[in-house]
Parts: structure tokens; sequence; C-alpha cells
């Protein structure tokens, strides 16, 4: 179809282009039929625990010494990235990753190692989330101040003006 081998159509294909795909449609229906076997977009992030769907499962690790794996039920790089820069955060962590199994799968597999058998991995997760949590806050009680004083600067501004 192409002529000169450089992805350039020749005359006669591109007039056969123009007359199949001009009395082609696409509507509405069409693109939804095509999508009939998509998952719901509320089953990425909503647990069916009817169905006995937990948040987080651990799995010692059988190979290797004060490690194991998390599973992370509907979360996605976001929450993997973050547990991870934490963990290694920690001096007793040896090894911490993720991965995601596949794209249109929500599990995040989170392994962890400890470098010492006093130290479980339960122990180090549960503490690295405990951190974020205090990060965040202080992130949101900065953000509140930082709003606050806008308003304030503003609310004088205008009255000074009068």
């Amino acid at each position: 179809e192409f002529a000169n081998g450089r992805g350039v159509r020749s005359p006669a294909a591109q007039k056969k282009h123009r007359t199949t795909t001009r009395h082609t449609t696409h509507s509405s229906s069409a693109r939804l039929k095509s999508n009939m076997n998509a998952p719901e977009r509320s089953a990425c992030f909503i647990l069916d625990e009817d169905n006995g769907e937990v948040k987080v499962e651990y799995a010692a690790d059988t190979k290797v010494n004060n490690a194991g794996t998390f599973t992370f039920n509907k979360e996605d790089h976001t929450v993997g990235n973050l547990l991870r820069m934490q963990l290694l955060r920690d001096p007793s962590v040896r090894f911490a990753g993720y991965m995601m199994p596949h794209p249109l799968i929500h599990k995040l597999r989170l392994k962890v190692q400890t470098s010492s058998s006093t130290v479980a991995p339960v122990h180090v997760l549960s503490s690295a989330i405990d951190d974020l949590a205090s990060e965040t806050d202080f992130l949101i009680t900065q953000v509140n101040n930082a709003i606050d004083k806008y308003k304030k600067e503003n609310d004088q501004g205008v009255m000074s003006q009068f």
C-alpha cells in the first residue's frame, strides 16, 4: 500500500483509503459496544467486601529470612512508590520494592526485607505508614496556614483601598 517504503501512500492507495473510510460512521453506541468487556470504573478503587476482598494481605517469604510480601488491593503506583521510598529511609530495611502484576489488575505487591530478625516486615511497614500520615498532616497544616495568610493579606489589601 505504501509506494515508496517511507510510510507515504501512493495516490491510488490514498483514493482507496478515502473511499473506504468516508462512509464509516462511529456512533456512541458502537463505542459502547467495543468497551463491553471493560471493568466498571468503580471496580478500580472500591473493595468487594461481600466476596471477601480485603485491603491488605501479608505472606511471609519462605526462602528469605525477615522478608514478606504485602498485597494491596485496589491500589496503584502512587501508594507503592510512597511506601517504598518511606521504607527505604528506615535503616532496619534491607530491601523494599513493589510491582504491579498487570496494568488492568489493580493490585500492588510490596516486598520488604529487614536486616534484623528482631524487626518484622509488618512492623516496619506500620511505622512507614505512621510516618507518611504524620508528613501528610504536616503538609495539610502548612497548606491551610498559607491559604489563611493569603486570605488575610488580600482582605487587608481590599480594605486599605477604601
